[in-house]
């Protein structure tokens, strides 16, 4: 017995030995029962400080903040209801019947959001149009003409120009500076957690668009330069 006990613990104490020629670590996190080899971490932006060229300028961009941190909500909380329409719509096979529920839910949504959507001004309005088409790839527009009808779209339009708003603009960071300001705002208040991040279905890159405008506003000081005068970059 002996004999035998000493040679099993020294079958024992000899070290394993990986079964091919890499060695892998794996990590196992609390509450999942699958091994992974590595932790999946968020993207994170190193955002730089804010430069304005005057007082004006700053005070339009934090004007142009307190309203995008505003209507955003609204636009997230739109993409969503749209999401769960689409959705159910797939179980719904007569067209009548999907008409039906469509008008259904858009009476829900009218009731759900009008007071607090006549309380907007134009400026306001006119960002979460914007939004909107960040968060669905839709414009309101084309929203309402799918939604309701091409003629109701048409009115909708015209009124809202009277208030100069028009429910077909798109977002455009990439062409529009106000746009880049807007997408500025969100990624700053989806770091620090004022807002609740939902990704845009649009495809662009923030990092992207912050080197293309800082390459304009390089290339702007040179022309100032040029005709002797000095800017300060934004």
């Amino acid at each position: 017995m002996l004999c035998g006990l000493i040679g099993f613990l020294g079958i024992s104490q000899v070290p394993d030995e990986p079964l091919d020629s890499i060695s892998q670590q794996y990590i196992i996190m609390k509450g999942d029962s699958v091994m992974k080899s590595s932790i999946e971490l968020n993207e994170v932006y190193i955002f730089g400080k804010l430069r304005f060229q005057n007082y004006n300028e700053k005070l339009r961009y934090y004007i142009l903040r307190r309203k995008t941190i505003k209507v955003y909500p609204y636009a997230k909380l739109a993409a969503e209801r749209l999401v769960e329409l689409n959705d159910s719509l797939v179980h719904i096979k007569k067209n009548r019947h999907k008409r039906r529920f469509t008008r259904k839910v858009q009476k829900f949504i009218e009731e759900e959001f009008s007071e607090e959507l006549k309380k907007l001004t134009r400026s306001e309005g006119q960002i979460l149009v914007k939004l909107i088409y960040r968060q669905t790839g839709t414009t309101a527009f084309d929203l309402v003409k799918e939604l309701r009808s091409g003629w109701r779209a048409f009115w909708y339009n015209t009124t809202a120009r009277m208030f100069n708003i028009s429910i077909k603009e798109e977002f455009r960071p990439d062409v529009v500076h106000e746009d880049y300001l807007i997408e500025d705002i969100l990624q700053r208040a989806f770091a620090d957690f004022t807002l609740e991040r939902q990704p845009s279905v649009l495809e662009y890159d923030y990092a992207t668009l912050s080197n293309i405008w800082k390459d304009n506003d390089n290339n702007d000081n040179d022309n100032n330069k040029d005709k002797g005068n000095t800017k300060v970059r934004n």
